[in-house]
């Protein structure tokens, strides 16, 4: 599995899947959220209230998928980060599960590149070092990495794009 890093705006990447740092609702919302359902249009919010209508909300931690409507990737998968509410092995946990229950879908569907924003760095306020450090050692350990070929972090800013490059050790 190759791990490549980028800086760049997560909607214009042109993977199998990218990865939407959703809130529960899946309706949409600010941030990387609110810019996948602006630029991947009305397909996305059907198929966010399809699943809305038959699961209810989804729980922190876990991840649904759905076409990419107009992106330049094939589907979505919308994960749900943790408010960051204090350092607490609980919130480290249910990130380190978004990356993973991700990863899973991907494979449960023939994905085999995927691309992944920094997930609750933005308005859920985890801290970018702790996040960045979650992230990579959860792609790096996911049990059935050999069907996935690359793993794209794509960093929106400077700051998170700097610490993972230092954490990948480029």
């Amino acid at each position: 599995m190759i791990i490549e890093l980028i800086k760049a705006d997560i909607t214009t990447i042109e993977a199998d899947a990218i990865v939407n740092a959703a809130n529960s609702s899946l309706l949409g919302g600010g941030g990387v959220d609110g810019a996948i359902h602006r630029k991947g249009g009305k397909a996305i919010l059907d198929a966010c209230m399809a699943i809305r209508n038959k699961q209810g909300k989804c729980d922190t931690g876990n991840a649904v998928i759905t076409t990419a409507g107009n992106l330049p990737a094939k589907y979505v998968i919308h994960t749900v980060g943790p408010v960051w509410n204090g350092e607490s092995e609980r919130n480290n946990e249910l990130l380190a599960a978004c990356y993973r229950n991700s990863l899973m879908l991907a494979v449960e569907n023939d994905i085999k590149v995927i691309a992944f924003p920094n997930i609750s760095t933005g308005i859920y306020h985890f801290p970018k070092d702790k996040a960045a450090e979650i992230a990579i050692r959860t792609v790096n350990n996911f049990a059935q990495k050999e069907k996935i070929e690359k793993v794209i972090f794509v960093c929106f800013d400077d700051k998170n794009y700097d610490l993972y490059l230092q954490r990948l050790g480029r």
